[in-house]
């Protein structure tokens, strides 16, 4: 089997994915490598921190550099030396946050190129077949992100165009080695949740995400979205909740039965001065670190906070430096992968509640 739960503790479960380039225990955490890498940091950064997986993005890496030069390079793994596993998404959520430069029609999507302006034209069999030769472990289907809206109509129409998208995907996959993920739709809407996965459980993927958060919705939105998604979804199959989130938002979202993760929070906010931390939310920007020798997290391992004080880092930023970008970014992500980590150790003894407990403060 290519996902088996191993734990569980209430809904929340400790899971093993097998994948093209290796193991994956769940829940776990993937760093956000859009164009091949995550910014500010290279692959052995990532091993040293424990990554088991990182994403990367299709739409992306089809315009720049484009197929031909990844299948020069012997695929994605070769071409960004990275030897564990990948998941690519298929560029669905850029017909979200790219809306204005791209056109949805029946048969897929046409985007002006924002590098170029040259025209782009996405279909699912296009988004399979790319993916495949990218060799990428888990590839997404084509889905449209709607934005977040409350009418009903709006988004069941939206559902149903991914769900003929998904179909035809499923069908056009070639590699069995390479694992293919549906994605749920349905907004904030409990009925077209439910529809979506029936659908989509019918299609018999190796695992599906949750789409279509993180959108704009309130946090209750996502919460209910999520459970109802968790409470359909078969139990063999691993669970992605996509582009989430807050180390609250992990958490809570494991308490449901989610499993797989991936966010640019960490990386973002680590460039911006930001550093989550065992004491909560930290700004290196602040003027009261100027002269504290304090570890950035007294509670973490990472070469960032056992090597330099806050004093020095505050000291970097200040000055410009791009490198406190770097270490910041490396103490967030080492964060969240610990974070997920310690969630596993919790909920193979039983004590994930205790645990989510005494987290709430994130």
């Amino acid at each position: 089997m290519p996902f088996q739960v191993v734990a569980s503790d209430g809904a929340a479960r400790v899971g093993r994915l097998t994948l093209a380039h290796g193991k994956v225990d769940t829940p776990c955490f993937m760093p956000v490598g859009t164009q091949g890498i995550v910014k500010t940091l290279v692959p052995a950064d990532l091993h040293a921190i424990g990554a088991q997986i990182m994403l990367a993005n299709t739409y992306h890496l089809s315009l720049r550099p484009g197929l031909a030069t990844i299948k020069h390079a012997g695929g994605l793994h070769r071409f960004c030396r990275w030897s564990k596993p990948i998941l690519t998404d298929s560029g669905g959520f850029q017909l979200y946050s790219l809306a204005s430069l791209c056109k949805v029609n029946d048969d897929g999507v046409v985007f002006r190129s924002h590098i170029d302006g040259r025209k782009v034209a996405l279909t699912p069999a296009t988004v399979v077949q790319l993916q495949e030769e990218f060799g990428s472990d888990i590839h997404m289907v084509l889905d449209e992100c709607p934005p977040y809206s409350h009418d009903k109509q709006i988004i069941a129409k939206s559902m149903r165009l991914s769900h003929r998208w998904a179909q035809i995907a499923r069908s056009c996959r070639s590699n069995q080695q390479l694992k293919q993920f549906a994605v749920v739709q349905g907004g904030v809407f409990a009925d077209l949740r439910r529809e979506s996965c029936d659908y989509l459980i019918d299609l018999d993927f190796e695992g599906y995400a949750i789409g279509g958060v993180s959108v704009g919705e309130t946090r209750a939105e996502m919460r209910a979205a999520t459970a109802v998604c968790c409470e359909k979804l078969p139990p063999t199959k691993p669970r992605y909740l996509m582009g989430v989130g807050t180390p609250l938002d992990l958490l809570e979202s494991v308490a449901l039965g989610v499993d797989m993760f991936d966010c640019v929070m960490p990386t973002r906010n680590g460039r911006n001065g930001t550093a989550f931390t065992s004491e909560g939310r930290l700004n290196i920007k602040n003027s009261g670190h100027r002269q504290s020798d304090l570890a950035l997290d007294p509670n973490c391992v990472c070469y960032t906070c056992k090597t330099y004080s806050r004093a020095f880092l505050h000291h970097l930023y200040k000055a410009g430096e791009v490198s406190v970008m770097r270490l910041l970014s490396l103490h967030n992500l080492c964060f969240y992968l610990r974070l997920l980590h310690d969630c596993r150790q919790a909920i193979e003894a039983g004590k994930f509640q205790e645990f989510l407990h005494t987290h709430t403060s994130f």
